[in-house]
C-alpha cells in the first residue's frame, strides 16, 4: 500500500472513497458544511433522516456529488471530551472495515477534526489513523479460507488529507503508524492460527524466519538444554505433549549492550500453543479458544520485529517460552514438586495454572542474559477478564517508577491499563508444606496471587501485563473482527523505542 499526504482541501482530492471523521453531533459547520454542499446536501439529508448520527464508529457511505471522490463516507468520533489516541486508531480501523466487500483501491481520510482533539495534532492523528487502517485490513477468516467474500479492501493507496499541515512531518508519522500496524497484524495472524498448525516447534520456526528477515539474533532452547539450565517449571508444563517445548530467544542489538536509556530491556511472552489445562483439564465449552493462549509469545516476537524496522540495532531481548499443556502419560500432576531455574521449588497444585510456571523460568533466563528491566505479557487468568472485561488490561509492577514508564508507553500507544495492587498479605496463601510455594492458592484474590507468584522470579524492575481479557474478541466490533486484537504490541514497541539511539 502506498501512503500519500496531501495538504489540499478534502473536496479537491480524487479517490474512490473520501472518509470524513467528525466529532460530536453532525452539525455540518465549517469544512463539513462545504463537503455537504458539494455533495448535494447528502449529509444534511441523512442527518434529518436519522441515518447519520454522533454515535462513535457509526458510519454512512453515500453519493459524493461534485466531490472528486467516487463515494463519501462520514464516521462519528463520539463525544469530543472522550476522544483518546485509542479512539483515533479505532476510527481508522472502522473506516477500513466499513468498506469490506467493496471495490476500493484508493482511500482518502480527512484528519483535521481529529488532529484538533489529541496531543500531537494532525501528525499524531496521521500516525494513529494510518495504523488503524492497516489493523483494519486484518481478517482472520482468510487464514484458512480463500472464498471469504466480506474482506476489507486491499488498498493500493491511502491518502491522508491535512490542509495547511507540514506534509513531510505528517508523512513521517503516518509511515511509523503503518509499520506498527503491520507488526500488530503479524502478531494477530500467528495468534489466530490453529494449534495443529502452530506447535511450539513451528512457532520457533516462524520466529527464526522473522529473525532472518529482520537481522535479529535467535536462539531456540530444546528440552535437553532446558534441563541442563534447570528450567524445571517450563519442562513440567510441556511434558504431557508429543510436541516438545521450545524456549525462543530473540535479540536486537549487540550481546550485552544497553540502550540509550541505560537498560537491557527484556519482553517475555507466554506461549502456550494449546492449553487443555493438563491433568486439571478445562471444561469443553470454548476450549477451542485455547489456541489463543500463545498471544503473549506472538506479541513479543512481533514487537521485536517492529522495533527492528523502526530503530534497527536498538538493544532488546524477546523471550517466548512455547509449550503445549496437555494430559498425557508424562504430564505434570497435581502435587508434583518442580525446581525453577532460580533454585526455588514449586508445588504444582493446579496444572491449569501453567502460564506462570513457564514465565517464571523465562524471567530467570532473561536475568541470566543480563536483563535489567522486564515486562511479561500473558493471557494468564480468567479473573482479569471477569474483573475488567475486554477493553482494559490488568497490570502489576514494581517499583512504581518502572510501572509508570510502561504505563506512559501505553498512553502513547493508545492502549489502556489498570494498575492492580500486589497485596503482600495474600502471599502466605501460596505457602506449601512440601516446597517453597504453590503455583496457585484459594480463588479469592487469585488475580493478585498470580502476580505475587511471578514476583518470586524477578530481582530487577518488572511489570506484568495480564491480557487474558483483551487479547481476543469473542464477537466482532465496528473496528475489529472476532479473534486476536494485537493488544500491547504497540505498547511494547513504544517502550523499546524509549531506548532508541
Amino acid at each position: 500500500m502506498q501512503l500519500r499526504v496531501v495538504v489540499d482541501q478534502p473536496w479537491d482530492v480524487a479517490a474512490d472513497v473520501l472518509a470524513v471523521p467528525f466529532v460530536g453531533e453532525p452539525t455540518l459547520q465549517g469544512v463539513l458544511a462545504e463537503i455537504d454542499r458539494r455533495a448535494g446536501g447528502e449529509l444534511a439529508a441523512l442527518v434529518a433522516f436519522g441515518e447519520l448520527k454522533a454515535e462513535r464508529y457509526s458510519s454512512i457511505v453515500t453519493a459524493a456529488g461534485e466531490l472528486r471522490a467516487g463515494r463519501l463516507m462520514a464516521i462519528g468520533g463520539g463525544d469530543a471530551g472522550t476522544i483518546t489516541r485509542q479512539v483515533v486508531v479505532r476510527i481508522g480501523s472502522a473506516i477500513e472495515r466499513r468498506l469490506a466487500g467493496r471495490s476500493v483501491k484508493t482511500l482518502a481520510i480527512w484528519l483535521n477534526d481529529l488532529g484538533d482533539r489529541i496531543d500531537g495534532g494532525v501528525a499524531a492523528a496521521a500516525e494513529l489513523i494510518a495504523r488503524g487502517v492497516v489493523e483494519g485490513e486484518f481478517e482472520p477468516a482468510t487464514i484458512y479460507r480463500d472464498n471469504f467474500k466480506s474482506v476489507p479492501p486491499a488498498l493500493d493507496e491511502l491518502i491522508l488529507v491535512a490542509p495547511g499541515a507540514d506534509a513531510a512531518a505528517v508523512k513521517k508519522a503516518a509511515d511509523r503508524g503503518v509499520i506498527i500496524g503491520e507488526g500488530a497484524n503479524l502478531a494477530r495472524r500467528l495468534d489466530n492460527r490453529a494449534a495443529n498448525d502452530v506447535t511450539p516447534e513451528i512457532l520457533a520456526g516462524e520466529a527464526r524466519a522473522i529473525a532472518e528477515k529482520h537481522g535479529l539474533y535467535i536462539d531456540v532452547i530444546d528440552p535437553a538444554r532446558a534441563a541442563k539450565l534447570g528450567m524445571g517449571m517450563f519442562l513440567a508444563v510441556g511434558a504431557g505433549s508429543d510436541n516438545p517445548p521450545r524456549m525462543i530467544v530473540l535479540r536486537s542489538g549487540e550481546e550485552g549492550a544497553t540502550d540509550a536509556a541505560g537498560r537491557r530491556l527484556a519482553i517475555i511472552g507466554k506461549g502456550v500453543c494449546f492449553d487443555s489445562g493438563g491433568i486439571s483439564i478445562k471444561p469443553a465449552n470454548q476450549m477451542e479458544e485455547m489456541k489463543m493462549d500463545k498471544t503473549g509469545a506472538c506479541t513479543v516476537i512481533a514487537a521485536i520485529a517492529t522495533l527492528s524496522r523502526l530503530a534497527p540495532g536498538t538493544p532488546l531481548l524477546a523471550i517466548a517460552p512455547a509449550v503445549e499443556n496437555m494430559p498425557g502419560p508424562h504430564s505434570a500432576r497435581p502435587g508434583d514438586i518442580v525446581k525453577a531455574m532460580n533454585g526455588k521449588t514449586v508445588d504444582i497444585i493446579n496444572t491449569d495454572a501453567e502460564g506462570r510456571l513457564i514465565l517464571g523460568d523465562a524471567m530467570c533466563y532473561a536475568e541470566n542474559l543480563g536483563a535489567t528491566h522486564m515486562v511479561d505479557i500473558a493471557t494468564l487468568t480468567g479473573a482479569v477478564g471477569r474483573a475488567l472485561g475486554d477493553q482494559m488490561t490488568g497490570a502489576f509492577g514494581t517499583p512504581q517508577a518502572w510501572y509508570d514508564k510502561v504505563a506512559a508507553a501505553g498512553e502513547r500507544a493508545g492502549e489502556r491499563y489498570w494498575q492492580l495492587p500486589m497485596i503482600d498479605e495474600y502471599r502466605p496463601d501460596l505457602d506449601s508444606w512440601y516446597a517453597d510455594f504453590t503455583n496457585t492458592g484459594s480463588p479469592e484474590g487469585g488475580l493478585v496471587k498470580s502476580a505475587l507468584f511471578l514476583r518470586e522470579f524477578a530481582t530487577v524492575p518488572w511489570v506484568h501485563l495480564d491480557i487474558a481479557g483483551t487479547a481476543y474478541f469473542h464477537k466482532k466490533t465496528p473496528y475489529a473482527p472476532t479473534g486476536a486484537t494485537g493488544v500491547s504490541h504497540a505498547t511494547l514497541v513504544e517502550l523499546a523505542l524509549d531506548g532508541a539511539k
